[in-house]
């Protein structure tokens, strides 16, 4: 039997993926599915915990959840598809057109 430990445990293993391809890749796009990987091991979580404890509340939270990502994704194909325009490249570590740029 399944039960929400499992779910738990799967939830922690994704978003350790996620984390990891956040804090170890260069590439943006890469970069970008970790953090909707984050974001789903989050999903799992709440539904695992309102499977538990027979509340809505947890089911309706990753529908707002899954908005969220979908405009952080529409947003963030676009931002990279501008930076790789402006520079043929979206390694983070070749990005430099931002750093003359002066405050005040």
């Amino acid at each position: 039997m399944i039960t929400t430990t499992h779910y738990l445990i799967l939830a922690a293993i994704v978003f350790a993926i996620g984390a990891f391809g956040v804090l170890t890749r260069r590439n943006l796009l890469v970069m970008l599915m970790s953090v909707e990987l984050m974001l789903n091991s989050a999903n799992l979580t709440f539904v695992a915990f309102a499977r538990n404890l027979g509340d809505m509340g947890g089911h309706i939270f990753p529908i707002f959840i899954m908005t969220v990502a979908a405009c952080e994704v529409a947003v963030g194909l676009a931002i990279i598809v501008t930076i790789f325009r402006l520079g043929d490249t979206s390694d983070v570590l070749d990005l430099t057109f931002m750093k003359d740029i002066k405050s005040g």
